[in-house]
């Protein structure tokens, strides 16, 4: 019989291209969500069977070990940028992380991967990036020979960065910009994919490896670029921090009044996390250890943000006939 992966967070963003590349080696593959009525898609990667979505709620030992029963590697993805509810760093990235290590490890689950963030430090004034680092010192604790993937900042046809940040260019004039400066290493999520995908087929040393893309930007150029993409021309506005941190402020207490109802556009955790470069250190293991060439953010950017040019798919139609009257 085929050998099993179990995923957790498998439909997300990474977690979906994580399941496509093990369902084309030939596993099982089981995705583990919360809504898996909300994830059927996932089914189309293999043959009929081949690709499950299950339930599964990290923040539960019953839940966690039920879709782990009988799996060869496990792939932990499961993340979040804000808080909601019950939906916490701690619960998820930190706790969740530490009882699907603790938990393969009883279940005596040949390899584990962990799906972490560059910058992730224990010392950090981001609780996201705390708990991070909390969460890979608990996977290591419990599974030594694991192997954690550090991305930077992650792009692709689903990712939210710059399909918000391309969607707020279509609904204004002008784009702002906390930390301007603040440097970047975009990777491709396939690229990540790819790695974890080696490291869960046993092709990847264990140890932590921080992933980049070719090359490194402020988050402003990677603005500039983005407006280059979506043929809209739009001012770039740098909020500076202390300005931030009084949005993020008013932001969080209407977030409080509202119960929850309404979610911050920014938050104060946010904001300490753009204070750092998010970039792949020295000395550490990246892809070119793992025999992978990172994907251009110009061999990729056009295919998904055309969606948001002045003329959508019909830009390039457009362009065409503007040169033949030209000729």
């Amino acid at each position: 019989m085929a050998k099993l992966v179990t995923i957790y967070g498998g439909s997300g963003f990474i977690g979906r291209h994580v399941a496509r590349r093990m369902a084309a080696q030939g596993w099982r593959v089981r995705v583990a969500v919360r809504k898996p009525n909300d994830a059927h898609f996932v089914r189309t990667y293999g043959v009929v069977g081949q690709v499950a979505p299950v339930f599964c709620n990290i923040r539960d030992d019953d839940s966690v070990r039920a879709v782990m029963t009988g799996s060869d590697a496990v792939v932990n993805c499961v993340g979040i940028l804000a808080e909601h509810g019950r939906q916490t760093f701690e619960a998820l990235q930190e706790a969740g992380a530490e009882r699907i290590a603790r938990i393969a490890s009883e279940e005596g689950v040949d390899r584990l991967v962990q799906i972490s963030a560059i910058g992730a430090d224990s010392e950090s004034a981001s609780a996201y990036a705390r708990t991070k680092a909390a969460g890979e010192a608990a996977v290591l604790r419990h599974m030594p020979d694991a192997v954690i993937l550090r991305p930077s900042i992650v792009f692709g046809p689903e990712d939210s960065f710059f399909n918000r940040f391309a969607g707020m260019a279509r609904g204004g004039p002008v784009v702002p910009l906390v930390g301007a400066d603040t440097k970047f290493q975009p990777v491709y999520v396939d690229d990540v994919a790819h790695a974890a995908a080696m490291a869960a087929l046993g092709e990847a040393r264990p140890g932590v490896y921080e992933l980049g893309g070719p090359d490194v930007n402020t988050f402003r150029e990677l603005m500039q670029h983005m407006l280059t993409v979506v043929q809209r021309k739009r001012v770039l506005l740098p909020i500076p921090f202390w300005m931030a941190r009084i949005m993020a402020g008013g932001f969080g207490l209407i977030r409080k009044v509202s119960l929850g109802l309404i979610r911050e556009p920014l938050s104060s955790d946010q904001v300490a996390n753009l204070r750092r470069d998010n970039v792949v250190g020295d000395g550490v293991m990246t892809l070119a250890d793992l025999g992978i060439t990172p994907t251009a953010l110009e061999a990729v950017l056009p295919d998904y943000l055309w969606r948001f040019r002045p003329s959508g798919q019909y830009a390039a139609i457009k362009d065409s006939a503007r040169n033949l009257r030209k000729s």
